[in-house]
């Protein structure tokens, strides 16, 4: 058993004032079989009232709208989270659990899984993607899940902010580079495409001096979840090649990125923005103190993104969509 602080801090800075920010965050890590969410914090700068609400795979969703004009929006969410061991994976299944499969997908709720959706769809470069790296029927279905994480975490490099939060699988497909997010959309569509149910998980990944994991260490994570006979939803990591453990800090299901970014929102006004994000994910064996302040690293991380205003004349106010991608 482990437990896992976690501190995110997010903060959008505008060129000029805007009038208004409305914004939807998913940062609440989720209560399960395996994992424990003890305490969450939500602090909101200017200050507002944050109402919260679950969508119907259990996220927790907080909201706010931010009227009157303000040049920064600042957001820092603190959890404390306990781990226990998710139980280790078999070798391999046996091969009619194909079979298996089918029979489970005819009677349970997974058409959500298994349809195309925003970002995670077949097109002619995933379909060309699966041919080579012969992504079909065969063996047992736990092998070629575990295969295919091992072979895009060979076929995609890793280079941060590669592509855009809103960019299609195609980009990263066919220059080979991309981030977690490009990663798991790229494997939740060929799973899909072999009638294996699939889905998005957002969330935190702890490391420590003697894990060599190649995603951005103070960013969000993201990571495949694959349901599979006789185990159930087992979790993947195809941008560090791992099985997910206790490590994978969970906040959030869904059918893609589209369904759960950390943040999404719009903001109202004329002027550039730039998103900067510190993530911090500190381990223990006891819990840590609730009241325990983490500190705000100084440089807030790396600059992620920049929104440039759009090409009407800047004293005409508009609204441009603020997100947060998964690096």
């Amino acid at each position: 058993m482990n437990f896992y602080s976690v501190r995110h801090l997010t903060r959008y800075q505008y060129s000029n004032p805007i009038s208004e920010s409305i914004m939807e965050t998913r940062m609440h890590p989720r209560s399960d079989a395996h994992q424990h969410c003890l305490s969450f914090t939500l602090a909101v700068s200017p200050r507002c009232r944050v109402f919260t609400y679950r969508d119907h795979l259990g996220n927790h969703v907080h909201h706010f709208d931010i009227p009157g004009d303000h040049s920064q929006l600042v957001i820092v969410a603190e959890s404390v989270v306990e781990q226990q061991d998710v139980p280790e994976l078999p070798g391999w299944l046996s091969p009619d659990a194909w079979d298996a499969l089918d029979e489970s997908v005819q009677t349970g709720d997974f058409w959500e899984m298994l349809l195309p959706s925003t970002f995670a769809r077949e097109t002619p470069a995933l379909l060309g993607l699966a041919e080579r790296l012969d992504v079909r029927r065969r063996d047992d279905p736990l092998s070629l899940v575990r295969e295919l994480n091992q072979r895009l975490y060979e076929y995609f490099e890793y280079v941060p902010s590669h592509t855009r939060v809103d960019s299609p699988i195609d980009d990263a497909i066919v220059s080979g580079k991309g981030v977690c997010q490009d990663f798991a959309h790229t494997m939740i569509a060929l799973l899909r495409h072999v009638g294996i149910p699939a889905r998005y998980v957002s969330g935190y990944l702890y490391r420590n001096r003697d894990d060599h994991d190649r995603s951005t260490p103070d960013a969000t994570h993201a990571w495949v979840e694959a349901f599979l006979p006789h185990v159930g939803w087992a979790g993947f990591d195809p941008t560090n090649n791992l099985i997910a453990s206790r490590r994978h800090i969970r906040t959030a299901l869904g059918c893609d990125y589209a369904d759960v970014p950390p943040t999404h929102g719009i903001f109202r006004g004329s002027a550039e923005s730039e998103l900067y994000v510190a993530v911090q994910v500190e381990a223990g064996e006891h819990p840590p103190a609730l009241d325990r302040k983490l500190p705000i690293p100084e440089d807030w991380s790396v600059l992620v993104e920049r929104a440039h205003k759009p090409a009407s004349r800047p004293t005409v106010p508009v609204e441009m969509e603020q997100m947060q991608q998964q690096q």
